[in-house]
């Protein structure tokens, strides 16, 4: 009772509430159930705790100890140090022990000065101890301790005896792992002429452990921590060189240890790994003798491998085409089948040992690389030489387990030397690599022994790690290879006098599909399978289908549809991004088409259409074998037995509907009917969704299908807009995002179904009824949300990519509010801090400026362009990325200017680019867009009939502050001499309404010639001066007396006609530049002499023509001036008498 009086009398109390929060947070629906530790689990965070105990005891009782104690130090230290070893520093439970990293640095330098070199034995037990604590509890040593424990192991190797070695280069292997760059005073003891790593790590050294421990050493010294650099030159290409000559070295006798010559060699091939992420190789020589090295340890073994492997792989020519005649043949469907139905009757009879899984092995592989000599067993090549046996009882127990082990260690050599393959490909310029495919992927099928290339590895290796990596090979080999593949052809009937080498590409894809489909069909290993089909992918996307029979998609079409209901969902996400692959390679196919189109023939019911959506087991390789291998037309039957039926379709549009634009909406938006093993849906139950991944690919195969076969999706385009605001509803970024690009890619369809070059008849199209319907009900929906989700700015950016897809059609009969609405918003997200929000803001702005239904909006929409450009500073304008939408923005001003749109629309862009030229940032002199936009001002300042539209021209063309930002002398000229010519026809003009705008056009331009006067270097002199001496030139000293004595553009009211438009006071009819009294005009234009004078003395010292004609058009404008000036001064003088 007292105990719960004080309990309630306490509740008021922040410990009471705190528990309390405790006790709801526990007692929540949605908390993990509570389940007790085990009785193991228990005593294992019981010896965690007392592990940490245990160290803090030690570290404090060594730290006291010093040297030149009496003789109990040695028993002292040899007791501590065997407390330390025997501690284990893991633990699942509880990572984090307490023991700082600085307390294991501490103790490991007092160690080095307790324990002398001469005691070999405390010596090994300090190595031993040292690897031990920095690899249990991954410390990373400060420099100092770096610096003195590795100066006290390298000391010991030249000190203490051989047999302490190994466990000496042990504890310096960890120290210097991924801390090469911070040993360089050691490094010429270690690796210098001599060194200590050189001599033990050289092929000669017999004793395998001592080179298996230096070549770690040296693997350990060449890795680089990401973000720091790594080994320098030249002890960079020393380790490279130990690695290599270690890996061409000849095998050793047959009474060494197998095992150890495994370690030996995975240590090299580990060092060349890491010494080859930033390797430049020297010469194709290098690159051809590491090749072959590796290839060799590809096949490590191998069972029924029994080959000479070359020293150096040379490139192969790759000419238009090859002097060989084989006939390309194909394997008869009947043979295929049979050797499929024999791999699917011995699956999961393997037996498992490790990581190795033991599997029967299917048609041999065809194609160019090295031939191998078969062994006298009466079996296939790399058939695995343990299941040839009849019972497992021929080894005893302990053979067995030898057996296995050998067989692990063989797969892990095999599987070092596929990652450093890796690392090759991805090192070196992928058209050096070309030269070398045909030792890693097949050639066409042309009968003998069959070569050993990576689809053979893929095929056959009973470890799937090992068949992991080669796919990861092969995927990276043909990631990027577009160029290469893209001159595979053979729709043309195949030559017999030589094989073109466009067919040779075309038959090298055919044996990849083959081969593919059959690992495809014998993978048991969801792992390695998912890797299958993505490097399918990666084939589907870099190949000419358009170019090649068809067929090749049909099959692989058929044989991935059972994997879709696959019980692991990254097989299923990756079966999803190859139809996006095959939605997106050069689109629109005629085979994908018909793919899409065929309708469902034998499977109606809507039981089977569930089908789709159950996860009750993998997929059955029966029936995608049987598929795959039917005889390959042009028109595919069957293909379609699993054909999804969504119940939302009409009856009557099923056979329209895509089925996979069925199945991909269902799996983003209907939850599934089951969960499998590897799904992590929380809540569980029938009402949990797909999984986010597959929901997010699902999404990306839309955006392809609806990008390149759009014919096909319009008639789902309310369900798909339905699609996209489900997903922008949700709370997942990724998936809002996914949806807003599903909205971009279904207006983007739209918009090319309604432009002019597209032959598309008017039946086929969307109603225009209908698209506007679907604008009105996307814009009331969530994309305001994502237009405004100041959180996200990626999403933001895509919303604003998605109202600049509407259809201009389409717009124009959008409600009011509706138009408003995208304009406002886009308007404010041009003043986003964002660089990314704001380009797409201004990019759709852009677009919008183009739309013939805007008016008023188009005038704004300029201006804020303007006003956007104008403002951009440096570090926004050098950003990656911002280039193209600055040349949108540009180039949007200037189809505005040139355009037929209204003349405010056109001078409020005008003014834009004035605004825009006063930005200092802008690099007006040498960018590409520059050249447009002074050209479009010079066009209209001449051409154009309103006069506003040639004043704001003119103005604008005053306002750059420095010459280089006019470009070069003959853009300068241009500039000049447009001026000159709209100054002479200043006063012609079709309407009588534009003459009161005259005097503030002369005055205008005349601003502008006076401002390219004294900006002129010697260069533009010549073309001043001779534009001068003719007619134009005497008009122009008229409207330049005028100008300098105020006659006009400022008292007599026509100036103030051009600011009487809304939203033209802000700056002036003249930009504000003309705002100058006459004193500030003819100081201006006095200067404006200094200058030319100056160029005259200096243009007639040069030497040549050049010179001399600088000099000459410097004594025409220096006139010129003097004598304008001169008439002011007369001028001045009359009028005050």
């Amino acid at each position: 009772m007292a105990a719960k009086a004080t309990t309630q009398k306490g509740s008021g109390s922040p410990m009471s509430s705190h528990v309390k929060d405790c006790l709801s947070g526990i007692l929540s629906p949605d908390a993990v159930p509570f389940t007790p530790l085990g009785q193991e689990s228990r005593g294992e965070l019981s010896s965690v705790a007392a592990t940490g105990v245990q160290f803090s005891r030690c570290y404090s009782k060594l730290c006291s100890l010093r040297a030149g104690d009496p003789a109990s130090l040695k028993t002292e230290l040899n007791l501590l140090f065997d407390q330390l070893i025997s501690e284990n520093y893991t633990s699942n439970y509880c990572p984090n022990h307490n023991i700082r990293a600085e307390e294991v640095c501490s103790l490991l330098v007092h160690a080095t000065r307790l324990v002398p070199h001469n005691q070999e034995h405390l010596v090994v037990k300090l190595c031993q101890l040292t690897h031990h604590l920095l690899n249990q509890l991954q410390v990373v040593v400060d420099e100092q301790t770096l610096d003195v424990c590795v100066n006290y192991v390298v000391r010991a190797l030249g000190v203490c005896a051989t047999w302490a070695h190994c466990d000496i280069l042990l504890a310096l292997s960890t120290l210097v792992y991924g801390n090469g760059l911070h040993c360089t005073r050691h490094l010429s003891e270690l690796l210098g002429e001599g060194g200590v790593l050189r001599l033990y790590g050289n092929p000669s050294q017999p004793d395998m452990e001592l080179r298996r421990a230096a070549l770690t050493c040296l693997a350990n010294l060449c890795l680089g921590i990401p973000g720091q650099p790594s080994l320098e030159e030249p002890y960079r290409s020393v380790c490279f060189k130990v690695f290599l000559q270690t890996l061409q070295s000849p095998p050793p006798p047959p009474n060494a240890d197998p095992l150890l010559y495994c370690m030996v060699v995975q240590g090299a091939l580990k060092g060349l790994q890491s010494s080859l992420s930033k390797w430049q190789f020297g010469g194709a020589e290098d690159l051809g003798s590491l090749l072959a090295v590796l290839k060799r340890f590809m096949f490590h073994g191998s069972p029924g491998v029994c080959v000479d492997w070359p020293s150096v792989l040379y490139p192969t020519p790759l000419p238009q085409y090859q002097t060989c005649t084989p006939e390309p043949t194909q394997d008869p469907p009947t043979k295929a089948k049979n050797s499929v139905n024999k791999k699917r009757k011995s699956r999961g009879r393997g037996k498992k040992t490790g990581e190795e899984e033991v599997r029967e092995v299917g048609p041999e592989p065809q194609g160019g690389g090295e031939t191998l000599s078969r062994t006298p067993v009466p079996t296939p090549s790399l058939y695995p030489l343990w299941k040839i046996s009849s019972s497992d009882s021929e080894f005893s127990d302990p053979e067995g387990a030898a057996h296995s082990k050998l067989r692990l260690y063989h797969s892990r050599v095999r599987q070092g030397a596929l990652l450093c393959l890796l690392t090759v490909v991805k090192a070196v310029d992928r058209r050096t690599l070309y030269g070398y495919w045909s030792s890693f992927i097949p050639d066409a099928p042309i009968g003998g022994p069959p070569p050993l290339t990576l689809l053979t590895i893929v095929l056959k290796d009973p470890s799937p790690k090992v068949r992991t990596c080669a796919l990861q090979v092969l995927s990276a080999l043909l990631e990027g290879s577009r160029q290469f593949l893209g001159v595979a052809e053979d729709l043309a009937p195949p030559r017999t006098s030589y094989t073109p080498f466009s067919f040779s590409m075309a038959t090298t894809i055919r044996e990849l599909h083959r081969s593919l489909s059959l690992a495809l069909v014998a993978e048991s290993s969801p792992h390695t399978l998912t890797q299958i089909i993505k490097c399918l992918a990666h084939l589907v996307c870099n190949a000419p289908y358009n170019r090649l029979r068809p067929g090749l998609l049909s099959t692989l079409w058929r044989q991935i549809q059972s994997y879709l209901r696959h019980r692991d969902v990254n097989v299923r996400v990756s079966v999803l991004t190859l139809y996006g692959a095959l939605m997106s390679t050069q689109a629109p196919l005629p085979e994908i088409q018909l793919l899409l189109t065929q309708p469902d023939t034998q499977n109606t019911s809507q039981d089977t259409a569930r089908s789709w959506r159950r996860t009750d087991g993998s997929a059955s390789p029966s029936h995608t074998a049987q598929a795959s291998q039917t005889p390959q037309t042009n028109s595919p039957r069957g293909s379609q037995g699993h054909t999804p039926q969504s119940s939302h379709t009409p009856r009557g549009e099923e056979s329209r509907v895509p089925w996979l634009l069925q199945l991909c909406m269902s799996l983003v938006t209907q939850p599934r009917d089951d969960q499998s093993d590897s799904d992590c849906t929380v809540g569980g139950g029938s009402s949990a969704l797909e999984p986010s991944p597959v929901r997010l690919e699902a999404l990306q195969v839309l955006a392809h299908l609806v990008r390149g076969y759009f014919p096909l999706c319009q008639v789902c385009l309310c369900e798909l807009g339905g699609v996209s605001a489900r997903c922008l509803q949700e709370t997942d970024p990724s998936i809002q995002l996914h949806g807003t690009k599903l909205l971009e890619e279904l207006g983007t369809g739209i918009i090319h179904q309604y432009r002019s070059e597209n032959c598309q008849s008017e039946r086929c199209r969307v109603p225009i009824e209908q698209v506007v319907q679907f604008w009105v009900d996307v814009l009331s929906g969530p994309l305001n949300g994502a237009l405004q989700s100041h959180q996200h700015p990626t999403l933001q950016t895509s919303a604003c990519d998605t109202v600049s897809s509407i259809l201009p059609q389409a717009f124009t009969q959008l409600p009011e509010r509706s138009q408003a609405l995208c304009i406002t918003v886009l308007l404010g997200l041009t003043y986003s801090e964002n660089s990314l929000v704001k380009a797409a803001a201004v990019r759709a702005l852009g677009v919008y400026i183009l739309f013939p239904c805007l008016r008023e909006v188009k005038s704004n929409a300029v201006r804020a362009l303007g006003n956007l450009l104008r403002f951009l500073s440096l570090g926004q304008l050098t950003r990656p990325g911002f280039e193209r939408p600055l040349e949108e923005a540009v180039s949007a001003l200037v189809t505005t200017v040139l355009s037929e749109a209204t003349m405010k629309v056109r001078w409020n862009a005008c003014y834009a680019l004035g605004n825009a030229f006063r930005n200092p940032s802008l690099p007006l002199g040498s960018a590409a867009w520059s050249c447009s936009a002074f050209s479009a001002l010079c066009c209209v300042v001449i051409s154009c009939q309103n006069f506003k539209v040639r004043i704001k021209s003119a103005a604008a063309l005053s306002i750059p502050p420095s010459r280089q930002c006019y470009g070069d002398a003959q853009r300068f000229e241009h500039v000049w001499s447009s001026l000159m010519t709209a100054l002479k026809h200043s006063q012609e003009t079709r309407h009588f309404l534009e003459y009161r705008y005259c005097s503030t056009l002369r005055h205008t331009i005349t601003h502008a010639l006076t401002h390219l006067l004294h900006l002129s270097q010697s260069h533009d002199l010549p073309a001043l001066g001779a534009s001068l001496e003719t007619e134009e030139g005497r008009g122009f000293k008229g409207h330049l007396l005028k100008y300098l004595r105020g006659g006009s553009g400022g008292a007599d009211g026509e100036r103030g006609a051009g600011v009487e438009e809304e939203g033209e006071r802000e700056g002036g009819v003249t930009e504000g530049e003309i705002e100058e009294n006459e004193e500030e005009r003819l100081r201006a234009l006095s200067e404006t002499l200094e200058r030319l004078r100056t160029l005259g003395r200096d243009g007639g010292d040069g030497d040549g023509e050049v010179g001399a004609g600088q000099g000459r058009a410097a004594e025409v404008l220096v006139a010129f001036l003097e004598d304008v000036l001169t008439c002011c001064e007369e001028m001045k003088s009359t009028s005050s008498d």
